[in-house]
């Protein structure tokens, strides 16, 4: 099939879902709409204060550089892209575990059940050990890699350094 065939393939019911919704879209199923997404619009979101992102980010990776000193270098359990010190490993140490604490930290529910919050952990779990797992796949994707270690290990541990920097927020970020 030329190039052209599969571009019409994809734009024909594009343009006609288009048209289909655009004439048949009316005020009232706006209001409706609008109505079952007001949920949304009344959450009061919490953002995190200057000072305590740079509590967060400075705590997250003096922790992690702490962690991976022993598990990476003297234990050699995981190592990102080279088992030596190298200096490829640093962006993934400083700028990428400090927002995604920060996201944890920024959407957790405080004043919720227990119930709440354990299912809170339990997603937050089951997203880290995904994220882990594409990390772990050959080059471009992944640049992190097994020793020992697996996603057995950090399946619990996760929830403990979830639990150490929550405690770290409350005590002395909050």
């Amino acid at each position: 099939m030329s190039a052209l065939i599969v571009g019409l393939l994809f734009f024909i019911p594009g343009v006609a879902f288009f048209l289909y919704v655009l004439f048949k879209y009316s005020e009232h199923e706006h209001q409706k709409e609008l109505e079952k997404w007001r949920w949304f619009r009344e959450v009061k979101w919490k953002w995190i204060s200057a000072k305590q992102i740079v509590h967060i980010w400075s705590f997250t990776t003096a922790f992690q550089m702490s962690f991976d000193a022993y598990i990476d270098l003297k234990y050699h359990a995981y190592w990102y892209f080279t088992k030596n010190v190298d200096w490829a490993a640093l962006p993934a140490n400083t700028m990428l575990l400090p927002p995604v604490n920060m996201m944890f930290l920024n959407w957790y529910p405080f004043k919720s059940s227990l119930i709440i919050q354990i299912r809170y952990f339990i997603y937050w779990e089951v997203c880290l050990l995904t994220y882990e797992s594409i990390t772990l796949l050959p080059e471009p994707w992944g640049y992190f890699h097994y020793g020992w270690w697996n996603l057995g290990y950090s399946a619990i541990i996760n929830p403990i350094l979830l639990v150490i920097l929550l405690v770290y927020y409350k005590r002395f970020v909050n």
